[in-house]
């Protein structure tokens, strides 16, 4: 007996190890995103108003490449630490296979995984910064929507926290094991597919909050800040879903006032 019970908790530290790895990774991958965004966020504000142009141009590839990193190391900063549970989750279950003598693979395949679903939409966050910039309105000094169209997306943000669709993936999001269970595949491709698989759920989440940063501005970091909380609290709180509702009214009141202020100036 007192053999068997040695066994049964030798497997649990070994868990929590894994558990804690896998926070402090995220934890310093979230922490170098937020270092690298303050820096550019710096950076443009120190930037000589003379030195933003104002004519729409084409970028270089050179300028492309750079916006979508910055996209993406946005994406890093904002989505990264909701993840936090499902990525320990899954460290917790690999470690417990390895330790069955199970094939397993490591934690970062499934993270790049959830990473590759949001470098998705960081490309088609380049393309349409791109397109609005040609179009000119997206200035390059705000990188923010004129209010008449910023309040019309806030308020499509807002209806979009009422839809089903919404809330079908927030469910997954909400629920790690769950989705540990049913949607377990073996071998790097399989974790890699598994990362991708939630990535996409994460994103048919929270997506349109991404948008938001065409409104506020792209390199707002207050808004950031806010965005990233709205999204942990949603996927993380208790009644999280009930708050994301709560930001959907908001959201819509506030797009009604700012489109009505753009109609009287």
């Amino acid at each position: 007996m007192r053999t068997g019970k040695t066994a049964q908790f030798s497997v649990k530290p070994p868990a929590m190890h894994e558990r804690l790895l896998s926070a402090v990774g995220v934890a310093m991958v979230s922490l170098l995103a937020w270092i690298y965004l303050i820096h550019l966020a710096t950076e443009m504000s120190d930037m000589p108003a003379m030195a933003v142009t104002t004519v729409p141009r084409a970028w270089s590839g050179v300028e492309a490449a750079l916006m979508f990193i910055m996209w993406q190391v946005m994406m890093i900063a904002m989505m990264l630490p909701s993840a936090t549970m499902m990525i320990m989750t899954f460290a917790t279950v690999n470690r417990r296979r390895r330790d069955r003598g199970q094939h397993h693979v490591g934690t970062l395949v499934f993270a790049t995984g959830y990473g590759i679903a949001w470098g998705g939409f960081s490309i088609a966050a380049t393309a349409a910064q791109w397109g609005l910039e040609q179009l000119a309105l997206l200035p390059s000094m705000s990188l923010a929507l004129p209010s008449s169209l910023g309040g019309g997306l806030l308020i499509a943000a807002g209806i979009y926290q009422f839809m089903p669709f919404k809330h079908a993936c927030l469910r997954h999001c909400r629920s790690p094991l769950d989705f540990i269970i049913n949607r377990w595949r073996d071998g790097p491709d399989g974790a890699l597919t598994m990362g991708i698989e939630h990535g996409l759920y994460c994103l048919g989440c929270c997506w349109v909050l991404m948008v938001l940063l065409f409104v506020f501005g792209v390199m707002n970091l207050l808004w950031i800040a806010a965005l990233t909380v709205l999204v942990l609290v949603e996927k993380a709180a208790p009644g999280g879903p009930m708050i994301g509702r709560i930001g959907g009214i908001v959201m819509i009141v506030g797009g009604i006032a700012m489109a009505g202020l753009a109609g009287e100036i």
